[in-house]
């Protein structure tokens, strides 16, 4: 799903920069809501798959209809999940091709935020599922404990004032505990819960951090691909201060997202 002037154009660089926390906080997701078996599954914005991977895993599901509008990661979701229970889409929210039996669940993992209406979104989709379905997802806490990007929004935007519109951080109120509920009670769900998870993001140097965001998808590695070569050197340096000030050492940050889960 994409938002503003976000860039999703390559999936092995969304993953290299995200995937591997993304996978961990879906884990555990799937775990805290905790799902009967044999249900069948809408992944709304699947991205390379780090939900879809985990329904599987820990589900039981009868089926996953996963959805995305950008190819570049539905390629990559598509050849790391090749599994007869899953279907993949080009798609979003308002224009996904329903399956032929009713859905059970609806997920998205990481993309409220970025769809751009996301109670209609949200509202649409509980009409189709089947009684006493499951509505559920989650977001980065970015204001807060999504350690790796508040620590480098912070030190880019000590640098370059003009970088604050770009940091999530600002840009998305909903990745917070309260209006989380409050947009899953709003569309009419009921026992709404709402709770935190915490995965570590760890590190090996700080190289392992830095390189990441060189890969230009998504909102942090778009503004460094945006910065020349002068400034993106400072940028460096800063953070390099920040987080490895005593040599190349490796170190462990908290990324944390918030999830919510209702039913219909």
């Amino acid at each position: 799903m994409t938002s503003g002037s976000d860039s999703w154009a390559s999936g092995n660089s969304y993953d290299f920069f995200m995937g591997r926390w993304s996978r961990l906080v879906a884990d555990k997701f799937v775990g805290w809501i905790d799902p009967q078996p044999k249900l069948h599954w809408l992944d709304l914005g699947c991205g390379t798959g780090a939900l879809t991977a985990a329904l599987l895993e820990h589900a039981d599901p009868a089926s996953i209809l996963a959805c995305d509008p950008s190819e570049p990661l539905l390629e990559l979701a598509r050849e790391r999940i090749r599994d007869q229970r899953v279907a993949f889409q080009a798609a979003g929210a308002h224009d996904f091709k329903k399956p032929p039996h009713q859905l059970s669940a609806f997920v998205s993992g990481l993309v409220l935020n970025f769809i751009e209406d996301p109670r209609s979104a949200m509202e649409s989709i509980a009409r189709q599922l089947a009684p006493h379905g499951i509505v559920a997802g989650y977001v980065w806490d970015y204001s807060h404990r999504m350690e790796f990007l508040r620590v480098f929004w912070d030190v880019a935007t000590a640098l370059d004032p003009n970088a604050a519109h770009l940091d999530e951080g600002n840009r998305f109120p909903l990745c917070a505990p309260t209006p989380l509920r409050s947009l899953f009670e709003h569309i009419g769900l009921a026992n709404v819960e709402v709770t935190p998870l915490d995965v570590s993001t760890d590190f090996k140097s700080f190289s392992d951090y830095w390189e990441p965001f060189l890969g230009g998808t998504g909102p942090a590695p778009n503004y460094v691909n945006s910065l020349g070569l002068e400034e993106r050197e400072r940028l460096e340096h800063a953070l390099r201060a920040q987080l490895s000030p005593n040599g190349d050492r490796g170190f462990a940050l908290v990324a944390r997202a918030w999830a919510a889960c209702g039913s219909t």
